[in-house]
């Protein structure tokens, strides 16, 4: 992955993102070391002290967690909390978004549904 400096997001919440991203790829399974601050800011190149505000976003969000002298490690149940708060937060976010956006167009119900069933033929057919 490479950051994007000129995203209105900032990079440390794009930090997570990714590792939350590698979690639920399972490139990091349940109670296994990730990365530490230092090798995400050599990984990045970015600011250590970035690389771990990153980090402690998901320590707060209970993903991770710490093991006193030796790094963070995914949470027994990492995957499935990313999954709902995914769910819950941008999904939602991102579906009342379209549904204003066809408003605004004066797309019908039947006409959104039609096109999300499209879509969602299109991604699983690959």
């Amino acid at each position: 992955m490479i950051l994007n400096t000129d995203d209105t997001k900032p990079i440390y919440i794009q930090i997570a993102e990714w590792l939350e991203n590698e979690i639920l790829s399972e490139n990091f399974k349940s109670g296994q070391k990730v990365f530490s601050q230092y090798q995400l800011a050599e990984l990045f190149n970015i600011n250590p002290a970035t690389a771990a505000k990153g980090l402690n976003v998901l320590a707060d969000e209970n993903i991770l967690y710490k093991k006193r002298g030796l790094g963070m490690f995914v949470a027994d149940r990492a995957k499935q909390m990313i999954l709902t708060k995914r769910k819950n937060e941008t999904l939602k976010r991102m579906v009342l978004e379209i549904v204003l956006e066809a408003e605004r167009l004066g797309v019908s119900k039947e006409e959104l549904f039609q096109m999300i069933i499209e879509a969602k033929d299109e991604v699983e057919e690959g």
